[in-house]
């Protein structure tokens, strides 16, 4: 969630333009009468919802923020971070902040209190796996059982809603011969897929699911995916096989558009940070949909609006790519209400659309709660 190192290594550097043309893509919908399918407890979230990031395990500049204190605002709270033992064990550890590194750092009792509080206000708090420093590659069954174990203890243990995965860096990437979103076979995705399927399965349809890749693994995919015949950064696009196998247990994507570099969007031209036409062009590839490497016969199918959030820095020392509130709105009207929009013209208009996530709760309290003050006078205009 911090500042990415694909941004700043220049591998997100534009490459070559494909030959697809965005209408490939599936048309979008938005059946405002039915419930999104396989939402799960995605269907008792408001109808638009606002996500952040809590710095539960370690301290930065933003300071420490007790559970307790998270303002209303918040709709699902990521507990950051689980990270494992290894890169490779699965072995998933959560610790509340050291009392040295956050004064005032609540007691575990009084922790799972308010985990309970924050749920009879039905509010979602969920362990969130990774980050920026928790590399993740479950490369074996071992390391997938692992991963199930360790997690479901973590949850166990706080009484926590569900899992987040934020995995970043080099988590997640593809196998040479591995060129079929629909059918991977690279270990570490296979058994991540299984890994979650396993922990829905055993918590049943009320377990929340969310996920935060960043555009690299995901909107780069119109454009590149994994190696390719003539070599390339095998994670680019690799988070396509989990949305895909994983889309009727998700109740949201939320993808970090910020800490990126150029990403060329359905009107094949390349989109940058720092205004509302970014956000619009990638959530508009999520909503649409998009052919794989303008590969027409490859097309990663749209999501329904309601598992749909767009991430952002909460604040400009939050993460490259913040944008004022004013272009927070933009972004937001054009999407869910078709108005405002840019130069880029997206492919429907989604009033559904779930909402904002952010990194991260810290940083918004930090800059005065400006990101969740406008999110709340944004939604409560909105019907």
């Amino acid at each position: 969630m911090a500042v990415c190192a694909l941004a700043a290594s220049g591998l997100l550097a534009a490459p070559a333009a494909v030959s697809a043309a965005p209408t490939g893509a599936p048309a979008a919908a938005d059946p405002a009468a039915a419930a999104a399918p396989g939402a799960g407890a995605g269907a008792e979230l408001p109808r638009h919802a606002l996500v952040g990031y809590l710095h539960t395990s370690f301290a930065n500049g933003s300071g420490y923020t007790r559970l307790a204190d998270v303002p209303d605002s918040w709709d699902i709270i990521d507990l950051a971070f689980g990270e494992p033992t290894s890169a490779t064990s699965g072995d998933i550890r959560f610790s509340l902040c050291p009392q040295s590194e956050c004064p005032g750092v609540e007691s575990e009792e009084e922790f799972k209190e308010a985990v309970r509080a924050k749920q009879a206000q039905g509010k979602k708090v969920l362990i969130s796996i990774g980050g920026q420093n928790g590399q993740v590659r479950l490369t074996t069954s071992q390391a997938r059982d692992r991963f199930v174990s360790s997690v479901s203890a973590i949850i166990d243990r706080y009484g926590l809603d569900g899992l987040d995965i934020d995995f970043e860096g080099h988590s997640l990437s593809l196998n040479a011969g591995d060129s079929d979103f629909r059918n991977p076979t690279t270990p570490v995705i296979v058994n991540l897929i299984s890994a979650v399927k396993s922990l829905k399965a055993k918590y049943g349809p009320d377990f929340t699911l969310t996920m935060a890749p960043e555009t690299f693994f995901v909107q780069l995919g119109y454009q590149r995916y994994g190696p390719g015949q003539w070599g390339g950064d095998p994670r680019a696009g690799a988070y396509l096989p989990v949305i895909h196998a994983l889309r009727d247990d998700l109740t949201l994507l939320h993808v970090q558009d910020y800490n990126s570099g150029p990403i060329m969007g359905l009107d094949d031209q390349y989109h940058h940070m720092g205004g509302a036409d970014f956000h619009v062009a990638m959530t508009d590839m999520l909503l649409t949909g998009f052919p794989v490497m303008g590969d027409r016969d490859r097309v990663f199918a749209p999501l329904p609006p309601e598992k749909v959030a767009i991430g952002m820095p909460a604040s400009p020392q939050a993460g490259n790519g913040h944008v004022p509130p004013s272009e927070v709105n933009k972004a937001l009207d054009c999407l869910a209400k078709g108005t405002g929009c840019g130069p880029y013209q997206p492919h429907g208009t989604w009033p559904r659309l779930r909402g904002l996530m952010t990194w991260s709760i810290n940083w918004d309290r930090f800059n005065g709660g400006e990101f969740s003050g406008n999110f709340d006078r944004w939604r409560s205009g909105t019907s």
